[in-house]
């Protein structure tokens, strides 16, 4: 079986030698960059599983690195910051980032992150009931993780997937915001509720014919989500 490749993009020495070190011994290949741009030069050139980031970065920093990696992958990304508030997180999220860990973190907590976002990247080849879900003009054809609205390919990327998978197997009914954080990012999640906000924001871009007043994907106040085939 091939190990897991992790690309550690952090512009603090000790600090990527220190998680390298730590995956290593848990039999996952690395590779490490000081700033977005080695980043992007070694994302090119290797088969990359997820990436853990830094924000702030010398030459080029996360958030446009992450931009650049999602104009051509859906690599799972973590982003791994010391800036906590709310609209650093929803920035990297809103760029595409799977995940947002904040300085200082522990390393088994880490090492959940990294198993979580690829459970997830494998979570839609995990079901095995009804490969194809059709409700109305939205099409998810979960063996070729593809997604039809009104005809038209889109394209999203595996937590944006699974999100839509779970939402339509639970068609009509209201979703507790943490049994969807539980069911799709991990047991580990439940108070996160800004990446839910993110990605419902982002899914209703990309199936709502009016993002604005969202026919399918409906906010439950004050409980959650639910959709509505």
């Amino acid at each position: 079986m091939n190990r897991i490749s992790v690309l550690v993009v952090d512009d603090e020495q000790t600090l990527r030698e220190f998680i390298s070190r730590n995956l290593q011994k848990r039999n996952y290949e690395t590779h490490v960059a000081a700033n977005g741009l080695e980043a992007l030069a070694i994302f090119q050139a290797n088969i990359i599983d997820p990436v853990i980031m830094d924000l702030m970065m010398p030459r080029m920093d996360g958030i446009e690195t992450i931009r650049l990696i999602r104009q051509s992958a859906l690599t799972p990304i973590i982003v791994l910051s010391a800036l906590s508030e709310e609209q650093h997180k929803v920035q990297a999220l809103n760029q595409g980032a799977d995940d947002y860990l904040t300085k200082p973190f522990g390393v088994d907590e880490l090492l959940a992150r990294v198993n979580a976002v690829m459970r997830r990247a494998k979570w839609g080849d995990a079901q095995h009931h009804r490969e194809q879900l059709v409700y109305g003009e939205i099409v998810v054809d979960r063996a070729r993780h593809q997604v039809t609205v009104r005809g038209r390919p889109i394209e999203l990327t595996p937590t944006e997937f699974n999100l839509l998978l779970y939402f339509m197997e639970h068609a009509s009914k209201v979703l507790r915001h943490e049994t969807i954080l539980r069911s799709i990012w991990g047991p580990e999640y439940g108070q996160e509720a800004e990446y839910l906000r993110v990605y419902i924001g982002r899914l209703r871009q990309k199936i709502e014919l009016d993002p604005a007043k969202p026919r399918h994907l409906l906010t439950e106040r004050g409980i959650g989500y639910s959709f509505e085939p």
